[in-house]
Order: C-alpha cells, then sequence, then structure tokens
C-alpha cells in the first residue's frame, strides 16, 4: 500500500514538472508586453516581437560559419565540412588518415618520443583501415587503377566507374583464378569505353601489369558476368585527343569528323578498328587543308602501324567522294 502512494505521488509530481516546463517555453514564445510571436533576427544577434517590435533578448549565440560566401564556388572553397566520400577509396574516405609529417598544429617538429608514438598509431590505423583480405584485396585494386588512369590521363568520373565495376565484381566473387591487375585493367578499360572516353587496347596494355592476353580475356570474363552494356567505340571519340597531340587546327579537327561521319553513313566502319579510322582521318584532314602532318607522327600518337592508316585513309577518301558524287 505503501509503495502504491509512493509511486502516485512521484507520478504526479512528475506531470506538474512537465506542465510547468511547457508553460516557461510558451511564455518565452510570446511577447511579454503585448503577447505576440516572437522572431529570431539572425542578422543583429536578437529576438524582437514581431507585432509591437520590442527587443526580447539581444546578443544571441550566432551558431553559423565565421565566413561569408558570394557564390556557390567560394562557398565550397571556405566550407568545413570534409572530404566528400568516393568510391575510389576501399573505405569511402569515412575513416582517418594520419599524415606522414611529424609536426604538431602550429607547424613545430615533434620530439624523438612523440615520433615514435605517432608512428606507431600510424601502423595501428593502417592495420585497423585494412582488418580483413577483402578490404585489403580492394585496396590494392583502387591503387592499381588510380595509378593506370593517370598514366592514361583518364579524368575522375573514369576512375569512379572503374572502382564501382571492381567492387561488383568482388561483390559477385569473380576473383578467384584470376589476377588483382587483370580484373583491374578490364575494369578500367570497360569504365572508359562506358564514359565515352576510350582508350586502345594496345594503350591500356602498356600502363598494365599483365600481358595483353590476359588482359583481353579478363575483359571478356567480366563483361559477360556481369552484363554490362559497352557499345562499340566511337571513331570520333579518339579524335579530338589525337588532334591536340599532334597540334593541328581545328578547321583540320573538324574535317576530320566530317570524314568520319561519312564514313558512318556510308557503312565503312563495320568491323574496322574504331582506332585505325580515327588515326585515318586525323591524317587526312590535315592534308585537305593544307597542313603537314606525317604518316609516322599519326602513328605514334595513335599506336597504329602506317599501312593501316594508309589502308584507312583511301577508303575514307572513297566515301567521301561517292558522297560527294551522290550529291
Amino acid at each position: 500500500m505503501t509503495s502504491t502512494r509512493i509511486q502516485s505521488y512521484s507520478e504526479q509530481d512528475v506531470s506538474e514538472d512537465e506542465q510547468t516546463t511547457t508553460k516557461e517555453t510558451e511564455d518565452e514564445q510570446v511577447c511579454p508586453e503585448c503577447g505576440g510571436r516572437l522572431t529570431a533576427d539572425d542578422e543583429h544577434g536578437e529576438t524582437v516581437c514581431s507585432d509591437c517590435g520590442l527587443v526580447v533578448e539581444e546578443d544571441n549565440v550566432d551558431r553559423g560559419p565565421e565566413w561569408r560566401a558570394f557564390d556557390s564556388s567560394e562557398k565550397d572553397e571556405k566550407s568545413r565540412v570534409g572530404a566528400p566520400t568516393t568510391k575510389m577509396m576501399h573505405d569511402k574516405g569515412l575513416s582517418t588518415n594520419i599524415g606522414w609529417q611529424n609536426k604538431d598544429a602550429y607547424g613545430n617538429s615533434l620530439d624523438s618520443r612523440q615520433r615514435e608514438k605517432m608512428q606507431r598509431l600510424r601502423t595501428w590505423n593502417e592495420r585497423f583501415r585494412t582488418r580483413d583480405s577483402k578490404e585489403r584485396n580492394l585496396k590494392q585494386a583502387l591503387g592499381e587503377i588510380d595509378r593506370m588512369a593517370s598514366a592514361l590521363g583518364l579524368p575522375e568520373d573514369v576512375r569512379e566507374t572503374a572502382s564501382v565495376i571492381y567492387r561488383r565484381a568482388l561483390d559477385e566473387d569473380l576473383l578467384p583464378g584470376r589476377s588483382i591487375e587483370g580484373v583491374a585493367t578490364a575494369s578500367l578499360y570497360a569504365a572508359a569505353r562506358q564514359t565515352g572516353t576510350p582508350r586502345s587496347i594496345d594503350e591500356v596494355a602498356t600502363v598494365s601489369r599483365i600481358d595483353e592476353m590476359e588482359f583481353k580475356r579478363t575483359y571478356r570474363y567480366i563483361v559477360r558476368e556481369l552484363s554490362l552494356e559497352i557499345q562499340p567505340a566511337d571513331p570520333e571519340d579518339y579524335v579530338a585527343r589525337f588532334a591536340s597531340e599532334l597540334d593541328i587546327s581545328d578547321e583540320s579537327e573538324r574535317r576530320a569528323r566530317d570524314l568520319l561521319r561519312t564514313a558512318k553513313r556510308k557503312g565503312i566502319h563495320s568491323g574496322k578498328s574504331p582506332v585505325g579510322l580515327a588515326a585515318a582521318a586525323v591524317y587526312a584532314g590535315p592534308l585537305l587543308t593544307n597542313e603537314k602532318v606525317t604518316q609516322a607522327e599519326v602513328s605514334d600518337v595513335a599506336q597504329v602501324s602506317e599501312v593501316t592508316i594508309r589502308n584507312r585513309y583511301h577508303e575514307l577518301l572513297e566515301a567521301e567522294e561517292d558522297s560527294m558524287a551522290a550529291a
């Protein structure tokens, strides 16, 4: 009986306290003079009544940033919310990274004891970041993708796409029996094709750590098992890069693109290497605009033989002549 009374009294006290708190909160939200609604003026750091204008409170704490920005780019530069997540890191960039500099926040060098402590922390941090074989596999593969993409001059979107393809292959257990470098190379080549910035097989094989036959075999396997939808490479996608490396004029580049469009309308590109067609067009374009480019220079840039360039060159000119005659 006594315990029941104590419980009922305590519940009553709690309900009275809640009512008192609610009443105090309601009193704070209304003006003490006219009972109007209070609003916060963040610009002046004041709380004022929207009806009578009475300043109820001043010197409020500004919880916003201490800097100002006048456009979106300036806001992004000044924002201090950390780096965005990325698929190019095995932990997506969410873990702590201890820098290699042995200096404190003021730029002063650490003493020997502190340096030893920081080195131990780096070691344990690295062990915690790669706790199992899957994460170690992913870390090695993503580093390989980043290395090859840098050598090939591929942008960030291609690297992100390649990392997603590799993660899918790892999740679907496609790696047993194949090297990490092979699947990473195949993922990067597929990503470049998907994003419209293709590189030739020879170019990718040059920067890869595996031989060309293993690369081709792994690429076909990854595309088949993951059901990747990859369209045939467009020869025009190679023209801009070849033209830039050969330093030809915009008029010559435009003429090369016109030759390729005519060839595609005539069906000349079917069954032909897109790199060879692009190289021939980049060779033919300057010649038609009275610029001098040798077959050896184009062959060196496109990494195709001069025989291929000559054969595709004659086919492009024949298609162009037929188109002009029909017109």
